[in-house]
Formats: C-alpha cells, sequence, structure tokens
C-alpha cells in the first residue's frame, strides 16, 4: 500500500460513498466523506457512528480474506473524515484531488450538490457522479468546469468490484479522462469508457439477464434454487474467464444466430430477435475464432495457445471452486498438450 497526498471529496454518506471512502483510505488517501443532509447533532453522531461501524465490518471482512492485517484498520479508518456539508468549511474544498458525488438518484438533489461544492472545487479538481441513472450530458449542466466532469460508475460493494465503468459527457476534455483512469487504475480499479448511453454496459447486460431469470420462474421452467445453480455453475463461471463478445468469437456467431432464431420463433417474442450485427458477421463470413475472424481477429499460429490459456483460467477458476478434482486437471491438460505438440505448434 503507498501513500497519496490527494485528497478525495465524496458528497453523499451513503453505501456507495461508504464504499469509495474505503477503497482509497485503503490505498492511503485521506478522504472527506460529506452527509449532504440536514441533521441535528444527536442525528449527525448517528450517522457517523452508522458509517464507521460499517466500513470496520468492511474492513473485517478483507482480514478474513486475507487483503489485509488486522493491524491495518486503525490506520486506514484514520484516513477518513465524516462530515456535514452545511457545517464544513468550504476552503477545505479546495484540497480535494477530486469530487464524487454519490447521493441519491434525484435529479434536483444532485443539482444543489454540484452547485453548492464546485464554486469552492480547485480549477484542477476532477468531478465525477456515481450515478447509475443519469447521463453526464445531463448532469454536466450543473457543474463550472465542464471539461473535467464524467461519470463513474461504481458497482457494489464499491471496495471489492474492480470495475469502474466511466462515461465522459460531450465537454469532457481527453486530459480529464487520461486523469480519471490512471486514477482508477492506481487504486486498483478496471476503468472502461462508454458513451454517455442509458444503462452504462453492466446494467444494461445485468437487467436483461436478470429479467430472462425471472421470466423462467414465472413460467415454471425451472426452480430459484435451479436457475441460480445454472447462473453460477453455468452462466457466470464462463464469463468470468470469456467476455461476452470474445465467447460468441469462442462458440461462433452462426451458432448464436440459429440460437437466436429458434428461440424467437419457439418462444414467439422478439426480444431473442438477432442483432443487425450478427447477421452482418454471418453475411461477412466472420464468424469467430474458426473463421480467423469475428468480433476480434485471431492469429492462426497462436489459436492453440489461446485455447489452451482461456482452459486453464477455466480449470483453475473450477478448482478454486471446488468444482474440478486435481485428476481432472492434470489429465486434461496432458491432452491438450498432446494435441497441440502432433500438430506442431
Amino acid at each position: 500500500m503507498k501513500s497519496s497526498e490527494g485528497v478525495i471529496a465524496i458528497a453523499g454518506a451513503g453505501r456507495m460513498g461508504r464504499g469509495i471512502a474505503l477503497t482509497f483510505a485503503y490505498q492511503g488517501y485521506q478522504v472527506k466523506l460529506l452527509d449532504i443532509k440536514y441533521r441535528d447533532t444527536e442525528e449527525f453522531q448517528q450517522l457517523k457512528s452508522t458509517a464507521f461501524h460499517e466500513i470496520k465490518n468492511q474492513l473485517d471482512v478483507l482480514v478474513l480474506g486475507d487483503v489485509i492485517l488486522q493491524d491495518s484498520i486503525p490506520a486506514i479508518l484514520e484516513r477518513i473524515e465524516v462530515s456535514s456539508i452545511h457545517s464544513d468549511n468550504e476552503a477545505s474544498w479546495k484540497e480535494a484531488e477530486i469530487l464524487f458525488e454519490a447521493v441519491p438518484e434525484v435529479l434536483e438533489i444532485k443539482e444543489e450538490v454540484f452547485k453548492g461544492i464546485c464554486p469552492h472545487l480547485s480549477p484542477t479538481a476532477l468531478i465525477a457522479s456515481t450515478t447509475s441513472s443519469f447521463s453526464a450530458n445531463e448532469l454536466v449542466e450543473f457543474v463550472t468546469t465542464k471539461e473535467r466532469f464524467m461519470n463513474t460508475h461504481w458497482l457494489n460493494p464499491a471496495y471489492l468490484i474492480p470495475l469502474v465503468e466511466v462515461s465522459p459527457s460531450n465537454e469532457t476534455s481527453k486530459e480529464s479522462l487520461k486523469e480519471m483512469f490512471l486514477l482508477l487504475e492506481r487504486i486498483g480499479k478496471v476503468p472502461v469508457e462508454c458513451k454517455p448511453s442509458p444503462g452504462f454496459i453492466v446494467p444494461r447486460i445485468q437487467a436483461l439477464a436478470m429479467n430472462e431469470a425471472s421470466r423462467l420462474v414465472e413460467e415454471g421452467v425451472a426452480s430459484m434454487e435451479d436457475i441460480d445453480k445454472a447462473s453460477k455453475v453455468g452462466f457466470g463461471l464462463r464469463f468470468a474467464v470469456l467476455g461476452l463478445l470474445e465467447f460468441i468469437d469462442w462458440g461462433g456467431a452462426d451458432t448464436l444466430f440459429h440460437a437466436s432464431n429458434y428461440l424467437q420463433h419457439s418462444i414467439e417474442d422478439d426480444r431473442f430477435e438477432t442483432p443487425e450485427i450478427i447477421k452482418k458477421k454471418m453475411a461477412d463470413g466472420e464468424i469467430g475464432m474458426k473463421a480467423g475472424k469475428g468480433f476480434y481477429s485471431f492469429d492462426e499460429k497462436n489459436i492453440n495457445d489461446y485455447q489452451i490459456q482461456t482452459l486453464q483460467k477455466f480449470i483453475d477458476l473450477m478448482k478454486h471452486l471446488g468444482l474440478m478434482e486435481d485428476n481432472h486437471f492434470h489429465n486434461g491438460m496432458a491432452g491438450l498438450r498432446k494435441q497441440t505438440e502432433s500438430k506442431g505448434v
């Protein structure tokens, strides 16, 4: 863990704000976690106590997972200051390297917070909303240095999930976007960029999958327990190793094309209709790894190495989850290597 001189300001002391606070404090940053609600002294002290209790519990989880040492917890907690946005010294905002807005998904509240804080920020401070709903092009109207604003959509629990979806507005500068990526990577996050589109990336995919799982229950296709078991052991396991588009290339866009057509006509629902990009790939012969090109391009000389490395990741993951015995692992990998060697690779 390294120390950092920058101060991270977080407006909103709820679950997301606390998770982000822990993430930065663990990496050595001083964090100002600000409660945005009007409370009397007793109510604020209760909020403060609850926030630190929750953060302490999350740190205890990291200790149990052998991520941090027990004796490091006091120092991490000392880096987090919880205060009220209504009593805080405005001059202290100048210290912030970045402001994360993590208030409720109510446009009027976000507008009030940005308009109240932005005039007191350093002109070099990055400004970010953690919204899961509003477009960066909508929220940017509430800030002063528009070129330094963007959305950063963290996934709960924020202190554990590496992904952060970064969505710049049309006015965000390339320099500010680069700064944000570097800052997030510095604390061990994996940022991805997406345009200001409703639902970003993960929520759009997630909503479709969760709705379909709910329909399976509704239609009596399988029990809740078996749907969840299939989701974890089949769906989730594969996509922990292969991205969705990478998986299409692995199995072939033709497989997806025919499966989608079958589902659309059998279930009689256009939600399974094949997207135009898949139809085009079928027409162009770009159906994936077996054709040398799909969403990605494949070098024929390295396909076997790529397959072995990918399958090794699957096997390692399954072993970790207790889904594969060691002898399966050794026998399977030995067979793969023999196949590769017989092809002269």
